[in-house]
């Protein structure tokens, strides 16, 4: 089964400045392609790991957005603005304060580990009723998010700075968890306003920033940096099909297999080593349904 070079993942160093919009225009133009999609954007100023899928792997978008994500912050406090980084407009200063102590800042921030609720910002992707909330503010449309449960595996102090009223954190966390609702609600913690004055992302799920490519260099290497997408879906649960039933599988079919159970519903299905692509297990019939199948073998 041959998998074609066009389909499949690219990891991209998205860099302050840039939109993940104008980043996926970059990406077109240096691959000639136009099925180009990304999972999880980034806010322009931020910068970091922009996981980006090609050709038939864009149908997988999707299952990488439900991987985990590692964040690197700064967080300054005495200033909040409305969309909660320090490119918004300021709503509050304070001058006059007192840094909380390291101590005070470390106990603040085990708060927010575990399964907690955020309120994602109004200045934010986040669609409602298919606008991005940022786009209906730009058009003075009063705009309200119901908050989220996010989960926060763990959140680590990485810098205490009082002389600069900073601190930088490394956050682990699940999808859907806004970093900058994670600022200033530890600084609300605190009892301080607090904006987050830079971010990096440093991995989605298997993809990392160590491994991450520039624009520059995608423009030399080309197709060549294009990735199997199997190689970057760990996180989901792998389930081999029985050769016997590898067809039936890519012509939609369910697997008729009751061989095991699997623990989760969305599975990474292969046969004989090879990736056919993303089962959902149905636990009323208890088979794996295809949910995208992105291999076939010719004359399936």
């Amino acid at each position: 089964m041959a998998e074609k070079k066009a389909d499949g993942f690219l990891n991209i160093l998205k860099p302050p400045g840039m939109s993940s919009h104008d980043v996926i225009g970059a990406v077109r133009k240096v691959l000639k392609m136009k099925r180009v999609g990304h999972a999880g954007t980034l806010d322009p100023a931020a910068a970091g790991v922009l996981p980006i899928a090609t050709g038939q792997a864009a149908r997988l978008i999707e299952y990488l957005e439900l991987a985990d994500k590692t964040y690197r912050a700064e967080l300054t406090f005495g200033l909040a603005t409305d969309s909660g980084d320090d490119t918004g407009e300021v709503t509050e200063s304070v001058t006059d304060f007192t840094m909380p102590s390291k101590e005070e800042v470390m106990a603040a921030l085990q708060k927010f580990t575990g399964v907690i609720r955020q309120t994602p910002p109004a200045h934010s992707a986040i669609k409602i009723n298919g606008k991005r909330a940022c786009d209906l503010l730009r058009q003075g449309v009063a705009v309200e998010i119901p908050s989220r449960e996010v989960t926060i595996h763990a959140i680590d102090l990485i810098a205490y700075k009082p002389g600069k009223k900073k601190i930088l954190i490394d956050v682990k966390c699940s999808k859907g968890t806004y970093i900058r609702s994670l600022c200033l609600d530890i600084g609300a913690a605190l009892g301080l306003p607090a904006v987050m004055s830079f971010l990096v992302r440093s991995r989605v799920g298997d993809f990392s920033l160590t491994e991450a490519l520039t624009l520059e260099e995608l423009q030399e290497r080309g197709a060549e940096a294009i990735l199997p997408p199997a190689e970057f879906l760990n996180h989901l649960e792998r389930y081999d099909l029985d050769p016997s039933r590898e067809k039936a599988f890519c012509n939609g079919l369910g697997t008729g297999e009751r061989r095991r159970v699997p623990k989760s519903d969305t599975l990474r299905v292969y046969c004989a080593g090879d990736f056919l692509g993303i089962g959902r297990y149905d636990r009323k019939t208890q088979e794996v349904i295809p949910a995208k199948v992105i291999l076939r073998q010719a004359g399936h």
